[in-house]
């Protein structure tokens, strides 16, 4: 498996995971053109930052994993990395510091969905974008209520998934990566398959020098990022450990949607 290359500014590395979702005017502000252009050229960080902080979902996310590891700044590279990836830092927040933000956030919005919500924080919930996929957005109570479709496809695409490039044919990749499926009541992972994602616009690309067998990040249609063995691993793990919280549940948190 390759190696990451030379560090990035966590600004943009937390635009390059943020962008296919805000360009798909689903979380963040209507900004998607200015976050692409100081995403793939790194310059402008403080706009960068500026952008970052209106993602109303992942922010108090990245406040809270820094504050909980004595880090003063939320886009510090590490902290970045730990929200969207997984790294030492998910495991030191605690399950407390977890359930007491999701109820400053959510708890009036939730209703009597809310002791779902924070059932999921204290059953081994990780602060990681995996928990706000699967215990806060309505997915997987649509699942649970019978509308599969859309529910399944926006779970699997919402979340960080790993893959292994295939091919490359012109600005798209061919990928395998394995899926979600929804089997009873629960999420698993099913079996590999092969999707057609984009990788790059315009002649640039979130992500440069791509070669056939590497691993890959990807988030909706976009590959975001190359993976090092250490990544693929702590993404795995934090993943899990969020499947295995909300599959613990006898019913779904709220439905809350990102930034409503």
């Amino acid at each position: 498996m390759n190696q990451r290359p030379a560090p990035v500014p966590g600004a943009v590395l937390f635009a390059r995971y943020a962008y296919p979702p805000n360009s798909l005017d689903l979380c963040g502000p209507s900004e998607s053109a200015g976050l692409w252009q100081a995403a793939v050229q790194g310059t402008d960080l403080d706009y960068l930052s500026h952008l970052a902080s209106q993602f109303e979902g992942a922010w108090p996310y990245l406040q809270m994993i820094a504050a909980a590891n004595g880090i003063d700044d939320p886009l510090d590279a590490r902290v970045v990395e730990s929200y969207w990836l997984g790294n030492e830092l998910s495991l030191r927040v605690p399950l407390t510091t977890l359930a007491r933000s999701l109820e400053e956030r959510f708890a009036w919005r939730a209703g009597r969905s809310w002791d779902a919500l924070v059932a999921a924080a204290v059953a081994g919930g990780v602060a990681h974008h995996s928990f706000h996929v699967f215990a806060v957005y309505p997915w997987l109570g649509l699942l649970r209520a019978g509308r599969e479709g859309p529910a399944m496809d926006v779970l699997d695409n919402c979340r960080i998934r790993p893959g292994r490039l295939v091919a490359l044919e012109g600005d798209q990749a061919l990928v395998s990566s394995r899926p979600l499926r929804f089997l009873g009541s629960r999420l698993e992972f099913g079996a590999t398959r092969t999707e057609l994602v984009r990788y790059r616009r315009d002649d640039h690309g979130l992500v440069d020098d791509l070669r056939v067998g590497d691993a890959v990040a990807l988030h909706w249609d976009w590959i975001c990022d190359r993976l090092s063995e250490g990544s693929a691993r702590w993404l795995d793990t934090c993943t899990r450990r969020n499947l295995q919280a909300v599959n613990s549940l006898t019913r779904p948190g709220p439905a809350v949607i990102c930034g409503a």
